[in-house]
Protein backbone atom coordinates (compact mmCIF):
# COMPACT_ATOMS: atom_id res chain seq x y z
CA UNK A 1 0.00 0.00 0.00
CA UNK A 2 1.28 3.42 -0.90
CA UNK A 3 -0.19 6.85 -0.51
CA UNK A 4 -0.85 8.51 -4.16
CA UNK A 5 -0.38 11.96 -2.43
CA UNK A 6 1.81 13.84 -5.10
CA UNK A 7 0.63 10.83 -8.07
CA UNK A 8 0.31 13.18 -11.27
CA UNK A 9 -1.19 11.56 -15.02
CA UNK A 10 1.86 12.17 -17.59
CA UNK A 11 1.02 15.28 -18.53
CA UNK A 12 1.04 16.53 -14.84
CA UNK A 13 -1.98 18.55 -14.69
CA UNK A 14 -3.95 16.27 -13.14
CA UNK A 15 -2.70 15.08 -9.50
CA UNK A 16 -4.80 12.27 -8.26
CA UNK A 17 -6.85 12.31 -5.21
CA UNK A 18 -7.51 9.01 -4.22
CA UNK A 19 -5.65 7.96 -1.10
CA UNK A 20 -4.06 4.52 -1.71
CA UNK A 21 -1.88 4.01 -4.69
CA UNK A 22 -1.87 -0.36 -5.28
CA UNK A 23 0.24 -2.37 -7.59
CA UNK A 24 -1.05 -5.74 -7.30
CA UNK A 25 1.33 -8.48 -7.66
CA UNK A 26 -0.88 -11.19 -9.52
CA UNK A 27 -4.20 -11.46 -10.21
CA UNK A 28 -5.37 -13.25 -6.59
CA UNK A 29 -3.84 -9.99 -5.10
CA UNK A 30 -5.85 -7.71 -7.49
CA UNK A 31 -9.30 -9.37 -7.08
CA UNK A 32 -8.59 -9.48 -2.44
CA UNK A 33 -7.71 -5.56 -3.25
CA UNK A 34 -10.95 -4.37 -5.36
CA UNK A 35 -13.15 -6.79 -2.94
CA UNK A 36 -11.31 -4.97 0.02
CA UNK A 37 -11.84 -1.12 -1.38
CA UNK A 38 -14.51 0.91 -0.89
CA UNK A 39 -13.95 3.20 -4.67
CA UNK A 40 -11.67 1.60 -7.36
CA UNK A 41 -10.14 3.10 -10.61
CA UNK A 42 -7.48 2.42 -12.24
CA UNK A 43 -4.15 4.45 -13.47
CA UNK A 44 -2.95 2.82 -16.83
CA UNK A 45 -0.03 4.94 -18.42
CA UNK A 46 -1.46 7.75 -17.65
CA UNK A 47 -1.83 9.85 -21.19
CA UNK A 48 -5.29 11.16 -19.96
CA UNK A 49 -5.67 14.70 -19.83
CA UNK A 50 -9.05 15.00 -17.42
CA UNK A 51 -10.14 12.87 -14.15
CA UNK A 52 -11.41 9.50 -16.06
CA UNK A 53 -9.04 8.25 -14.19
CA UNK A 54 -9.17 9.62 -10.74
CA UNK A 55 -11.17 7.83 -7.83
CA UNK A 56 -12.73 9.92 -4.64
CA UNK A 57 -10.89 11.17 -1.55
CA UNK A 58 -10.92 7.52 0.28
CA UNK A 59 -10.85 5.37 -2.95
CA UNK A 60 -7.99 3.22 -4.43
CA UNK A 61 -5.82 3.84 -7.34
CA UNK A 62 -4.51 0.76 -9.38
CA UNK A 63 -1.70 -0.05 -11.48
CA UNK A 64 -1.64 -2.88 -13.39
CA UNK A 65 1.72 -2.67 -14.74
CA UNK A 66 2.92 -4.94 -11.68
CA UNK A 67 0.97 -8.20 -13.60
CA UNK A 68 2.43 -10.52 -15.15
CA UNK A 69 2.54 -9.91 -19.28
CA UNK A 70 0.21 -11.99 -21.24
CA UNK A 71 0.35 -13.04 -24.85
CA UNK A 72 -1.96 -15.79 -26.18
CA UNK A 73 -2.32 -16.07 -30.19
CA UNK A 74 -5.69 -18.08 -30.70
CA UNK A 75 -4.80 -19.16 -34.62
CA UNK A 76 -7.91 -20.22 -35.49
CA UNK A 77 -9.85 -17.62 -33.99
CA UNK A 78 -7.39 -14.87 -35.37
CA UNK A 79 -7.20 -13.09 -31.81
CA UNK A 80 -4.43 -12.51 -29.15
CA UNK A 81 -5.37 -12.02 -25.75
CA UNK A 82 -3.00 -9.80 -23.50
CA UNK A 83 -2.78 -8.69 -20.59
CA UNK A 84 -4.62 -5.10 -19.79
CA UNK A 85 -1.34 -3.21 -18.63
CA UNK A 86 0.97 -3.97 -21.27
CA UNK A 87 1.13 -1.12 -24.13
CA UNK A 88 0.76 -1.47 -27.63
CA UNK A 89 4.64 -1.04 -28.88
CA UNK A 90 4.65 -4.23 -26.58
CA UNK A 91 2.41 -5.97 -27.83
CA UNK A 92 3.00 -4.69 -31.44
CA UNK A 93 6.76 -6.23 -31.13
CA UNK A 94 5.22 -9.79 -29.88
CA UNK A 95 2.99 -10.10 -32.61
CA UNK A 96 5.17 -8.80 -35.84
CA UNK A 97 7.60 -11.75 -34.13
CA UNK A 98 4.63 -14.41 -34.93
CA UNK A 99 4.00 -12.89 -38.70
CA UNK A 100 0.50 -11.09 -36.88
CA UNK A 101 -0.50 -7.45 -36.83
CA UNK A 102 -3.39 -5.40 -35.42
CA UNK A 103 -5.73 -3.37 -38.16
CA UNK A 104 -4.64 -0.27 -36.68
CA UNK A 105 -2.70 1.57 -34.19
CA UNK A 106 -2.51 5.29 -32.18
CA UNK A 107 0.10 7.65 -33.32
CA UNK A 108 1.42 6.98 -29.92
CA UNK A 109 2.45 3.60 -29.01
CA UNK A 110 3.45 4.41 -25.43
CA UNK A 111 -0.32 3.73 -24.25
CA UNK A 112 -1.37 0.94 -22.61
CA UNK A 113 -4.06 -1.23 -24.92
CA UNK A 114 -6.70 -1.45 -21.71
CA UNK A 115 -6.38 2.75 -21.32
CA UNK A 116 -6.55 3.36 -25.21
CA UNK A 117 -9.51 1.11 -25.41
CA UNK A 118 -11.65 2.27 -22.15
CA UNK A 119 -11.58 5.99 -23.44
CA UNK A 120 -11.89 5.21 -27.23
CA UNK A 121 -8.67 5.84 -28.70
CA UNK A 122 -7.82 5.76 -32.48
CA UNK A 123 -6.32 5.92 -35.13
CA UNK A 124 -6.60 7.18 -38.98
CA UNK A 125 -7.74 6.12 -42.12
CA UNK A 126 -11.16 6.42 -43.88
CA UNK A 127 -11.89 2.59 -43.50
CA UNK A 128 -9.95 2.21 -40.25
CA UNK A 129 -12.52 2.03 -36.69
CA UNK A 130 -10.96 2.66 -33.82
CA UNK A 131 -8.73 0.77 -31.42
CA UNK A 132 -11.97 -0.74 -29.41
CA UNK A 133 -13.23 -2.07 -32.52
CA UNK A 134 -10.58 -4.50 -32.52
CA UNK A 135 -11.71 -6.13 -29.09
CA UNK A 136 -13.24 -9.91 -29.07
CA UNK A 137 -13.66 -10.13 -25.74
CA UNK A 138 -12.77 -8.68 -22.06
CA UNK A 139 -11.78 -10.10 -18.94
CA UNK A 140 -12.08 -8.32 -15.43
CA UNK A 141 -12.61 -7.91 -12.08
CA UNK A 142 -16.18 -7.50 -10.49
CA UNK A 143 -17.26 -5.31 -7.62
CA UNK A 144 -16.62 -8.45 -5.29
CA UNK A 145 -13.11 -9.60 -6.23
CA UNK A 146 -15.14 -11.95 -9.33
CA UNK A 147 -14.16 -12.78 -12.73
CA UNK A 148 -16.08 -11.46 -15.45
CA UNK A 149 -15.59 -12.70 -19.68
CA UNK A 150 -17.38 -10.18 -21.93
CA UNK A 151 -17.28 -11.71 -25.40
CA UNK A 152 -18.52 -10.57 -29.03
CA UNK A 153 -22.04 -12.01 -29.07
CA UNK A 154 -23.15 -11.19 -25.63
CA UNK A 155 -26.06 -9.32 -24.67
CA UNK A 156 -24.53 -6.17 -24.27
CA UNK A 157 -20.75 -6.87 -25.35
CA UNK A 158 -21.31 -3.33 -27.77
CA UNK A 159 -21.23 -1.24 -24.79
CA UNK A 160 -18.33 -3.09 -22.50
CA UNK A 161 -14.95 -2.24 -24.90
CA UNK A 162 -15.42 1.87 -24.29
CA UNK A 163 -16.24 1.60 -20.68
CA UNK A 164 -14.56 4.22 -18.70
CA UNK A 165 -13.78 2.30 -16.43
CA UNK A 166 -17.63 2.02 -14.92
CA UNK A 167 -18.17 -1.95 -15.39
CA UNK A 168 -14.92 -3.24 -13.45
CA UNK A 169 -10.73 -3.79 -13.24
CA UNK A 170 -10.16 -5.25 -16.91
CA UNK A 171 -7.22 -7.47 -16.44
CA UNK A 172 -7.27 -9.22 -20.12
CA UNK A 173 -8.25 -7.77 -23.62
CA UNK A 174 -8.84 -10.31 -26.36
CA UNK A 175 -7.84 -8.46 -29.81
CA UNK A 176 -8.91 -9.78 -33.34
CA UNK A 177 -5.37 -9.77 -35.08
CA UNK A 178 -4.45 -10.26 -39.48
CA UNK A 179 -1.41 -11.68 -41.29
CA UNK A 180 1.59 -8.74 -40.84
CA UNK A 181 1.58 -5.89 -43.54
CA UNK A 182 3.88 -3.43 -44.63
CA UNK A 183 3.47 0.79 -44.44
CA UNK A 184 5.12 3.20 -46.48
CA UNK A 185 4.72 7.20 -44.99
CA UNK A 186 5.53 10.21 -47.09
CA UNK A 187 4.86 13.56 -45.62
CA UNK A 188 3.57 16.50 -48.16
CA UNK A 189 3.68 20.26 -47.75
CA UNK A 190 1.85 22.71 -48.40
CA UNK A 191 -1.19 21.77 -48.52
CA UNK A 192 -3.59 24.75 -48.81
CA UNK A 193 -6.55 25.00 -46.41
CA UNK A 194 -8.67 26.39 -48.70
CA UNK A 195 -8.19 23.32 -50.92
CA UNK A 196 -8.73 21.25 -47.59
CA UNK A 197 -11.86 23.11 -46.69
CA UNK A 198 -13.15 22.27 -50.87
CA UNK A 199 -12.77 18.84 -51.08
CA UNK A 200 -11.77 17.04 -47.52
CA UNK A 201 -11.74 13.32 -48.91
CA UNK A 202 -9.53 14.21 -51.50
CA UNK A 203 -7.35 14.18 -48.38
CA UNK A 204 -8.30 11.88 -46.09
CA UNK A 205 -8.98 8.97 -49.01
CA UNK A 206 -5.42 9.53 -50.28
CA UNK A 207 -4.03 6.45 -47.89
CA UNK A 208 -4.65 3.73 -45.28
CA UNK A 209 -3.57 5.88 -42.31
CA UNK A 210 -3.80 10.00 -43.25
CA UNK A 211 -2.99 12.59 -41.27
CA UNK A 212 -3.37 16.67 -41.31
CA UNK A 213 -1.57 18.38 -39.60
CA UNK A 214 -2.00 22.64 -39.04
CA UNK A 215 -2.47 25.26 -36.83
CA UNK A 216 -5.38 26.62 -38.30
CA UNK A 217 -4.04 29.78 -38.72
CA UNK A 218 -1.39 29.43 -41.41
CA UNK A 219 -2.95 29.25 -45.06
CA UNK A 220 -1.31 26.02 -45.42
CA UNK A 221 -1.02 22.56 -43.74
CA UNK A 222 1.31 19.37 -44.26
CA UNK A 223 -0.33 16.06 -44.43
CA UNK A 224 1.31 12.06 -43.06
CA UNK A 225 0.17 9.80 -45.83
CA UNK A 226 0.38 6.34 -44.85
CA UNK A 227 0.07 3.29 -47.66
CA UNK A 228 -0.44 0.09 -47.05
CA UNK A 229 1.38 -3.40 -49.04
CA UNK A 230 1.39 -6.93 -48.07
CA UNK A 231 3.59 -8.98 -45.80
CA UNK A 232 6.57 -9.23 -48.26
CA UNK A 233 7.24 -5.68 -48.94
CA UNK A 234 5.27 -4.40 -51.85
CA UNK A 235 3.63 -0.83 -50.67
CA UNK A 236 0.98 0.78 -52.02
CA UNK A 237 -2.32 2.92 -51.99
CA UNK A 238 -4.14 -0.43 -50.80
CA UNK A 239 -1.41 -3.37 -51.54
CA UNK A 240 -0.30 -2.17 -55.03
CA UNK A 241 2.96 -0.40 -56.02
CA UNK A 242 2.31 2.98 -57.13
CA UNK A 243 2.28 5.93 -55.37
CA UNK A 244 -0.28 7.99 -55.85
CA UNK A 245 -0.55 11.79 -56.98
CA UNK A 246 0.22 13.89 -54.20
CA UNK A 247 -3.51 15.03 -53.22
CA UNK A 248 -4.80 18.70 -53.55
CA UNK A 249 -1.56 20.13 -54.94
CA UNK A 250 0.69 19.39 -52.08
CA UNK A 251 4.37 18.65 -52.62
CA UNK A 252 6.52 15.83 -51.25
CA UNK A 253 9.11 16.63 -48.47
CA UNK A 254 12.56 16.15 -49.63
CA UNK A 255 13.30 15.06 -45.63
CA UNK A 256 11.78 13.83 -43.02
CA UNK A 257 9.49 16.47 -40.35
CA UNK A 258 8.13 16.42 -37.31
CA UNK A 259 4.59 16.92 -36.54
CA UNK A 260 5.52 20.05 -34.79
CA UNK A 261 7.23 22.81 -36.59
CA UNK A 262 10.98 23.40 -35.75
CA UNK A 263 11.34 20.38 -34.04
CA UNK A 264 13.77 17.63 -34.92
CA UNK A 265 12.61 14.48 -36.69
CA UNK A 266 15.03 12.37 -34.82
CA UNK A 267 12.52 9.98 -32.95
CA UNK A 268 9.93 9.95 -35.63
CA UNK A 269 8.81 6.90 -37.51
CA UNK A 270 10.74 6.55 -40.66
CA UNK A 271 9.40 8.29 -43.67
CA UNK A 272 10.49 9.39 -47.27
CA UNK A 273 8.31 6.43 -48.59
CA UNK A 274 10.89 3.66 -46.92
CA UNK A 275 8.65 0.61 -46.03
CA UNK A 276 8.94 -1.06 -42.69
CA UNK A 277 6.53 -3.47 -40.78
CA UNK A 278 3.13 -2.30 -39.65
CA UNK A 279 3.62 -1.44 -36.04
CA UNK A 280 6.86 1.12 -37.23
CA UNK A 281 4.91 3.11 -39.35
CA UNK A 282 1.56 3.95 -38.64
CA UNK A 283 2.49 5.19 -35.17
CA UNK A 284 4.19 9.18 -36.30
CA UNK A 285 6.81 8.23 -33.33
CA UNK A 286 9.22 5.18 -32.25
CA UNK A 287 8.46 3.35 -29.27
CA UNK A 288 11.49 3.46 -27.92
CA UNK A 289 11.17 7.58 -27.48
CA UNK A 290 8.23 9.19 -25.54
CA UNK A 291 8.07 12.36 -28.15
CA UNK A 292 7.17 14.33 -24.83
CA UNK A 293 7.48 14.74 -21.18
CA UNK A 294 4.37 15.43 -20.88
CA UNK A 295 5.16 19.24 -21.46
CA UNK A 296 1.31 19.61 -23.30
CA UNK A 297 -2.64 19.69 -22.81
CA UNK A 298 -4.75 17.64 -25.25
CA UNK A 299 -8.87 18.28 -26.67
CA UNK A 300 -10.14 15.93 -29.22
CA UNK A 301 -13.37 15.73 -31.04
CA UNK A 302 -15.09 13.40 -33.40
CA UNK A 303 -17.56 14.91 -35.76
CA UNK A 304 -19.60 12.94 -38.41
CA UNK A 305 -17.47 13.07 -41.59
CA UNK A 306 -19.96 14.88 -43.70
CA UNK A 307 -19.54 18.17 -41.76
CA UNK A 308 -15.33 17.93 -42.11
CA UNK A 309 -15.90 21.03 -44.62
CA UNK A 310 -17.49 23.24 -41.89
CA UNK A 311 -15.52 22.37 -39.22
CA UNK A 312 -12.06 23.33 -41.04
CA UNK A 313 -13.81 26.20 -42.12
CA UNK A 314 -15.21 26.88 -38.27
CA UNK A 315 -11.56 26.59 -37.15
CA UNK A 316 -9.85 28.46 -39.57
CA UNK A 317 -12.11 31.40 -38.34
CA UNK A 318 -10.39 31.12 -34.92
CA UNK A 319 -7.04 30.20 -35.72
CA UNK A 320 -6.15 33.46 -34.86
CA UNK A 321 -7.01 32.42 -31.04
CA UNK A 322 -6.05 28.61 -31.23
CA UNK A 323 -2.44 29.29 -33.02
CA UNK A 324 -0.79 31.22 -29.49
CA UNK A 325 -1.57 28.67 -27.38
CA UNK A 326 -1.22 25.51 -29.85
CA UNK A 327 1.54 23.25 -30.53
CA UNK A 328 -0.18 21.69 -33.20
CA UNK A 329 -3.83 20.21 -34.60
CA UNK A 330 -4.06 16.79 -36.49
CA UNK A 331 -6.99 15.92 -38.13
CA UNK A 332 -7.71 12.34 -39.00
CA UNK A 333 -10.66 10.24 -39.67
CA UNK A 334 -12.52 7.46 -38.38
CA UNK A 335 -14.64 4.61 -39.56
CA UNK A 336 -17.72 4.02 -37.90
CA UNK A 337 -18.45 1.62 -35.08
CA UNK A 338 -21.09 -0.09 -32.88
CA UNK A 339 -19.68 0.48 -30.25
CA UNK A 340 -21.64 2.63 -27.61
CA UNK A 341 -20.34 5.06 -25.89
CA UNK A 342 -17.65 5.12 -28.91
CA UNK A 343 -16.88 8.82 -29.97
CA UNK A 344 -17.52 7.41 -33.70
CA UNK A 345 -20.73 5.36 -33.09
CA UNK A 346 -22.75 4.99 -35.82
CA UNK A 347 -21.08 7.52 -38.07
CA UNK A 348 -17.85 7.39 -40.60
CA UNK A 349 -16.47 10.33 -38.96
CA UNK A 350 -13.48 13.23 -38.48
CA UNK A 351 -11.25 14.30 -35.66
CA UNK A 352 -9.87 17.41 -35.06
CA UNK A 353 -7.07 16.99 -32.04
CA UNK A 354 -5.40 19.71 -30.06
CA UNK A 355 -2.23 20.11 -28.56
CA UNK A 356 -1.96 22.51 -26.55
CA UNK A 357 0.99 24.69 -24.27
CA UNK A 358 0.88 23.37 -21.14
CA UNK A 359 -0.87 26.32 -19.40
CA UNK A 360 -4.72 25.76 -18.90
CA UNK A 361 -5.38 29.35 -17.88
CA UNK A 362 -4.74 30.34 -21.11
CA UNK A 363 -5.72 27.71 -23.18
CA UNK A 364 -9.22 27.30 -21.45
CA UNK A 365 -11.09 29.77 -22.70
CA UNK A 366 -9.63 29.06 -26.56
CA UNK A 367 -10.78 25.74 -26.15
CA UNK A 368 -14.56 26.97 -24.70
CA UNK A 369 -14.32 28.47 -27.98
CA UNK A 370 -13.64 25.57 -30.42
CA UNK A 371 -16.61 23.58 -28.14
CA UNK A 372 -18.67 26.48 -28.89
CA UNK A 373 -17.98 26.15 -32.57
CA UNK A 374 -17.50 22.32 -33.19
CA UNK A 375 -20.85 21.24 -30.89
CA UNK A 376 -23.87 22.59 -33.23
CA UNK A 377 -21.79 19.89 -35.64
CA UNK A 378 -22.15 17.08 -33.60
CA UNK A 379 -18.89 16.88 -31.63
CA UNK A 380 -18.86 14.42 -29.33
CA UNK A 381 -15.25 15.15 -27.51
CA UNK A 382 -12.61 12.21 -26.72
CA UNK A 383 -13.55 10.88 -23.57
CA UNK A 384 -9.69 10.80 -22.21
CA UNK A 385 -8.96 14.47 -23.35
CA UNK A 386 -10.12 18.21 -21.94
CA UNK A 387 -13.11 19.43 -22.32
CA UNK A 388 -15.49 22.01 -20.99
CA UNK A 389 -18.90 20.93 -21.87
CA UNK A 390 -20.66 18.87 -19.09
CA UNK A 391 -20.21 15.24 -18.78
CA UNK A 392 -24.23 14.91 -18.93
CA UNK A 393 -24.48 17.06 -21.50
CA UNK A 394 -21.77 14.84 -23.47
CA UNK A 395 -23.33 11.56 -22.59
CA UNK A 396 -26.79 12.96 -24.52
CA UNK A 397 -25.48 13.08 -27.33
CA UNK A 398 -24.96 8.93 -27.44
CA UNK A 399 -28.03 7.22 -28.40
CA UNK A 400 -26.89 4.32 -26.64
CA UNK A 401 -26.70 5.76 -23.32
CA UNK A 402 -29.54 4.45 -21.74
CA UNK A 403 -28.35 0.81 -22.52
CA UNK A 404 -24.81 1.70 -21.07
CA UNK A 405 -26.50 2.98 -18.02
CA UNK A 406 -28.13 -0.10 -17.28
CA UNK A 407 -25.06 -2.60 -18.08
CA UNK A 408 -23.04 -0.64 -15.79
CA UNK A 409 -25.58 -0.93 -13.14
CA UNK A 410 -25.55 -4.43 -13.66
CA UNK A 411 -22.48 -5.43 -13.39
CA UNK A 412 -21.42 -2.29 -10.94
CA UNK A 413 -24.52 -2.14 -8.94
CA UNK A 414 -22.95 -0.32 -5.89
CA UNK A 415 -21.00 1.89 -7.87
CA UNK A 416 -17.22 1.06 -6.71
CA UNK A 417 -15.99 1.55 -9.93
CA UNK A 418 -17.34 5.15 -10.18
CA UNK A 419 -16.07 8.63 -9.87
CA UNK A 420 -17.31 11.96 -10.88
CA UNK A 421 -17.00 11.76 -14.91
CA UNK A 422 -18.51 8.46 -14.40
CA UNK A 423 -21.49 9.69 -12.64
CA UNK A 424 -22.21 12.46 -15.02
CA UNK A 425 -22.27 10.16 -17.68
CA UNK A 426 -24.60 7.65 -15.94
CA UNK A 427 -26.35 10.73 -14.65
CA UNK A 428 -26.51 9.40 -10.78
Amino acid sequence: MASSNGVTNWAGNITFTADRLQRPADLDELRRTVAAARSVRVLGTGHSFNRVADTDAGGTLLSLAGLPPRYEVDAERSTVTVAAGMRHAQVAELLQADGLALANLASLPHISVAGAVATGTHGSGDGNQGLASAVAALELVGPDGDLVRIARGAEGFDGAPVHLGALGVVTAVTLDVEPTYQVSQYVYTGLSLDALAADPAAATGAGYSVSVFTDWHAPEARLWLKLRGDGDGGVGGDGGSAVPEPPLGAVPADRPHHPVPGVPATHCTAQLGVPGPWHERLPHFRPDFTPSAGAELQSEFLLPRTAAAAAITALRGLGDRIAPVLQISEMRTVAADRLWLSPAYGRDSVAFHFTWVPDETVVAPVLAAVEAALAPLGARPHWGKLFTAGVGEVAARYERIADFRKLAAELDPAGKFQNALVRGVLAV
